[in-house]
């Protein structure tokens, strides 16, 4: 397995020309428990023992970023109502049980292989594009999850490609110019949607492609109709977006874009899984929203942290408390992120809800925390005067 340190060093070698597969950093054993004593075969599922586990849901600690609240959420989650292969109700509970604030289910409007006219209970809703929130929305409602109206606009070549919409009032005015992508993005947004550009490589690159802001891209940009891009999709990371983003006052987005089971994904609750972190005034759709729009999203994923310079380090001044004391240095996390501290030539790992003794070095007028990236093999610089 590879080492962050050499991961971001690949990541600096490929920079802004390819997209970096990291599976391996998702492909970790989650644990098994242990057999005690053999199971007669024919009653392998004791009642009550197996099926329907209660498991505590994970909990994330974040400090508040001054008047912010950082909130976790998932924007871009498939279900059978599109490609996806659980129904809207399963992602809630995953959601609950990853410690999310937030989701949005983003079914494709252009693809919907699953749905035909064939089922009689789906029949009168064929062509409804809202009946995966409807469905799932109760069961939000019921464990106090955020559920965002969404939709995924999917062409297949590039530009345009795929595009999410979230904060949707109604997701049919938007199927309904379907042959019409810039339309499409112009109905979604004058509703008040944040649009972002999805897996900016797919369709049709090759990963040694390098990745564009296309002319088109750039003309719904100007026009209001795109704010964001994900840096981080699935288990592909695109370090050039952040870049991107930097330069054209665009969201950074980390998303799942999860079709199978989460189990079949990522495992339970797995500390890698991307999660986009939104520092909100409060918890609230409303919030959470206005947080997107002022750019206020930070992505976590394979525990690296990539963001916008402004936001990025003030988490990092939130999470970790630094003092200085007769030639050292001792940093307390206070989170449950992960940093890897790098003074002078040497690395140190301050692992979440812990504390690291350094001895400073005295030319040294700076840390660096290099899984914390502010653009492409770019990371984070703190002074420690």
């Amino acid at each position: 397995m590879s080492t962050r340190r050499e991961f971001l060093q690949h990541a600096a070698l490929l920079g802004a020309t390819a997209t970096l597969p990291i599976n391996f950093a998702m492909n970790f054993a989650m644990g098994q428990e242990k057999v005690t004593k053999p199971v007669d075969p024919l009653f392998a599922v004791p009642k009550g023992t197996i099926l329907n586990p209660k498991r505590t849901p994970r909990k994330i600690t974040i400090p508040n970023v001054g008047n912010f609240r950082v909130l976790k959420g998932d924007f871009h989650m498939h279900t059978l109502f599109s490609d996806g292969y659980v129904m809207p109700k399963d992602r809630v509970h995953e959601a609950v049980e990853n410690g999310l604030d937030v989701i949005a289910i983003t079914d494709h409007i252009e693809y919907r292989p699953f749905f035909g006219g064939k089922s009689t209970q789906l029949k009168e809703r064929n062509d409804d594009h809202n009946i995966a929130y409807d469905i799932a929305k109760p069961e939000a409602e019921k464990n106090n999850l955020i559920l965002v109206r969404g939709t995924e606009i999917t062409k297949n070549q590039i530009p345009p490609g795929h595009f999410n919409a979230v904060f949707l009032k109604d997701v049919n005015p938007v199927a309904d110019v379907v042959d019409d992508w810039k339309k499409m993005l112009e109905v979604a947004a004058n509703q008040g949607a944040f649009v972002f550009w999805n897996h900016p490589n797919f369709p049709g690159l090759k990963k040694e492609d390098p990745m564009t802001f296309t002319t088109e891209h750039d003309d719904v940009r100007r026009k209001g109709f795109l704010h964001g891009i994900e840096v981080f999709n699935g288990t592909a990371y695109y370090p050039i977006v952040s870049d991107w983003c930097n330069e054209m006052d665009l969201g950074l987005i980390t998303t799942s874009d999860i079709h199978v089971s989460e189990w079949n994904m990522y495992g339970s609750q797995n500390l890698l899984r991307p999660i986009t972190l939104i520092l909100a005034e409060d918890r609230t759709e409303g919030s959470i929203r206005e947080a997107f729009f002022a750019r206020r999203t930070i992505g976590w994923a394979a525990g690296m942290i990539l963001g916008r310079p402004t936001w990025v380090e003030q988490l990092f001044n939130a999470c970790v408390g630094i003092t200085k004391n007769n030639g050292s240095l001792q940093l307390k996390n206070r989170s449950d992120i992960p940093c890897q501290i790098q003074i002078g030539n040497n690395i140190h790992e301050l692992k979440p809800q812990s504390e690291l003794v350094l001895t400073a070095d005295s030319v040294s007028k700076k840390l660096t925390v290099t899984n914390w990236l502010i653009g492409t093999a770019k990371p984070l610089e703190i002074s420690i005067g």
